[in-house]
């Protein structure tokens, strides 16, 4: 059920999540008891939901105290426990159906729904790759403009979705300049991002410069509908969030003309953050093809960083990354999923040493 703006000023304020509403995990909310059905209550506009699978993949406890491990950053050394409370909301280790830390700054619970912010361009990502594999799509290298006949004749038409998904388009975009038009404007309703998309020029030849931008995600799920005539968010539910057993209700954004931004914007819990982190490190479970499983972690000819919509930590694993430092973390080096949201913290950087150690650390006392 897709709800609309109630007002511009709400409907811009809930698409950044920048709003206190009880169920959304932003600054300082009360705890709800119920996380779904308060952001149920808030009847959000641009929101599309995405119910819990009847087969939930289980997680059971087996408690570590792994924020006493400790790493090196900038020449210093810290704890990930002191790292924790200085840059998160939500933090979750997996080593394999086991929950072996689960933490929550105070006001935070695992019923809590953290918004993914970029995140959500890897689930993108994987869905582009099942529609693959069902012959929805028929080649990666097929156009944007083959799928989505309204950009045939501009600057996007001719990209390949290849080059969608490795953030080598080709159009010209400075993420930092370009993103807030493109997120407010959608959110206001004063464009939709395929009018958006269709006003964008060519900077370089594609496939020759990696440019990372959030457009070129919002593309691609614009192709996804295209070519599995459903909503991006039914297609989501159908083929990824029910058949990979996520658990619990997440909700999924749109732009204010009803199309999925598809580059942000999914609400949902830290343990089901994880569980598609678990999805992903158990080779796609037949959800996802393990033949696209085993391409999102590989560098793809244009960055050594980056994949097919999922970033690249050398040998250590791949991850799916939001803004200010959420992490879908998957160490394919020991076997670990590790989730952290939190609420723009100013240095990134920090996160992955410190999930390298936790990795390592889970893998020496399993």
């Amino acid at each position: 059920m897709r709800r609309r703006p109630a007002a511009v000023a709400l409907a811009t304020a809930l698409t950044l999540g920048l709003t206190a509403a009880p169920a959304l995990a932003t600054p300082g909310p009360p705890v709800s008891p119920s996380a779904a059905a308060a952001l149920e209550a808030a009847k959000l506009p641009n929101f599309d939901p995405l119910t819990p699978s009847a087969n939930p993949v289980e997680l059971t406890s087996d408690p570590h105290d792994l924020g006493k491990v400790t790493y090196t950053y900038n020449g210093q050394t810290h704890t990930v426990r002191d790292y924790l409370n200085r840059a998160a909301q939500g933090f979750v280790v997996l080593d394999g159906s086991k929950i072996v830390d689960e933490w929550y700054a105070p006001g935070y619970s695992q019923d809590s729904l953290f918004q993914s912010w970029s995140m959500a361009k890897s689930y993108t990502a994987d869905a582009i790759g099942v529609a693959l594999g069902e012959g929805r799509i028929r080649s990666i290298d097929d156009t944007a403009g083959a799928y989505v006949p309204e950009l045939a004749n501009t600057a996007y038409g001719a990209v390949t979705i290849r080059n969608l998904l490795r953030m080598a388009s080709g159009i010209a975009w400075n993420e930092t300049v370009d993103d807030v038009p493109l997120h407010v404007g959608v959110s206001l309703g004063l464009y939709s991002t395929l009018q958006f998309a269709a006003t964008r020029t060519k900077a370089v030849d594609q496939g020759t410069q990696f440019n990372y931008t959030s457009l070129n995600t919002a593309v691609l799920a614009l192709v996804l509908q295209r070519a599995t005539g459903q909503p991006y968010y039914r297609y989501l539910q159908d083929k990824i969030w029910g058949p990979g057993g996520m658990a619990a209700t997440a909700y999924v954004g749109n732009d204010s003309h009803g199309d999925a931004l598809g580059y942000c914007c999914i609400y949902a819990t830290d343990r089901d953050f994880a569980r598609m982190g678990k999805l992903m490190l158990d080779g796609g479970r037949g959800v996802v093809p393990a033949s696209w499983v085993a391409q999102v972690g590989t560098p793809s000819g244009v960055s050594p960083s980056y994949g097919l919509g999922w970033w690249i930590d050398g040998t250590d694993g791949y991850y799916a990354s939001g803004l200010g430092g959420q992490l879908i973390y998957v160490s394919t080096k020991y076997h670990v999923v590790i989730v952290k949201s939190t609420f723009l913290n100013p240095d990134e950087g920090e996160t992955l040493p410190a999930f390298r150690a936790v990795a390592a650390e889970v893998a020496r006392t399993r």
